[in-house]
């Protein structure tokens, strides 16, 4: 389904900054606005969070920076996601589960709204497949939800094809998320990418770096990948971390990979991908190893 007539298409900037660790990186608010200004200055304008991270405190964190410059958020594109319920202290569930009700959505995007001091999201993705979605009814929650000025864009995060399908059908889609590395290759075969790019819609990746398995890593497959990338990266005079990032970016869907680390010079890492050219030869290099054996 393409955009309906009218109907601005959002652009990511080509590297996201995940905010899932946040509450780790123990910045004071100062050195939370600092950090948004030196991401925005690398060409970085896309920050992405959810409701859950860092125990439903990460977005607040991120929010308070907002206050004490609210200047930046016309600069920027806040992405968020919801559908999980998740316990804790304050939300004592029998059990963690996934919720798609009209009422539920709402509740979240609006109190990620107040979460992050601002008045629209421009993108909100359902955080993970909620096995009894009613695409129709979601969709109506989307649309109402969107007619309200509170959210400018949906998508999805780790969806199969035929789910994104599902849902798309009833309400246009901006992306689906998903995970995608050189240890974690899952997307290239399950079809989502190939949907991707016939759709015309760029995916968002998450966790390029494996979690960090793919530097500390002690298996077989992490030190297989590693010393194929140790050796590309040393000819190539780039790093890991550099590497890990082109090998994303040379799909042809082109894809949204998503930091996670709040170095700033981690950021610089992955923005120095961008101008990476890496060789097909070199890609599969880095497949094969990750597979254990050659093509077929």
């Amino acid at each position: 389904m393409s955009p309906q007539k009218g109907e601005q298409r959002l652009e990511l900037s080509p590297i996201v900054a995940g905010l899932w660790r946040i509450v780790d990186w123990k910045l004071d608010v100062q050195e939370r606005v600092r950090w948004i200004e030196q991401a925005l200055e690398l060409g970085i304008n896309s920050f992405d969070h959810a409701d859950i991270y860092g125990d439903y405190r990460a977005e607040s964190l991120f929010g308070e920076a907002l206050q004490a410059a609210p200047a930046l958020r016309d600069r920027m594109q806040l992405i968020t996601k919801c559908g999980i319920r998740l316990r804790s202290a304050q939300r004592p569930y029998r059990i963690n589960y996934y919720d798609t009700d009209a009422g539920y959505i709402r509740a979240q995007v609006e109190q990620s709204l107040r979460n992050l001091h601002v008045e629209q999201l421009d993108l909100v993705l359902i955080h993970r497949p909620d096995y009894l979605m009613n695409a129709n009814a979601l969709a109506e929650t989307f649309a109402t939800l969107t007619h309200e000025g509170k959210v400018a864009h949906w998508g999805v995060s780790n969806h199969s094809r035929s789910q994104f399908e599902l849902l798309h059908q009833q309400h246009p889609l901006l992306t689906n998320q998903l995970e995608l590395s050189p240890l974690q290759l899952d997307a290239l075969d399950d079809g989502t990418l190939d949907q991707a790019q016939q759709l015309g819609l760029r995916p968002m990746i998450w966790s390029p770096l494996a979690g960090g398995r793919l530097f500390t890593g002690e298996d077989e497959q992490a030190q297989r990948v590693r010393a194929e990338m140790s050796a590309i990266a040393t000819r190539c005079n780039i790093g890991l971390t550099t590497l890990a990032f082109a090998w994303i970016l040379r799909h042809p869907s082109r894809p949204h990979p998503i930091t996670g680390t709040g170095r700033i010079d981690g950021l610089r890492d992955a923005v120095a991908a961008l101008e990476v050219k890496l060789d097909a030869e070199d890609w599969y290099g880095i497949w094969a190893a990750s597979k254990g054996h050659g093509v077929p």
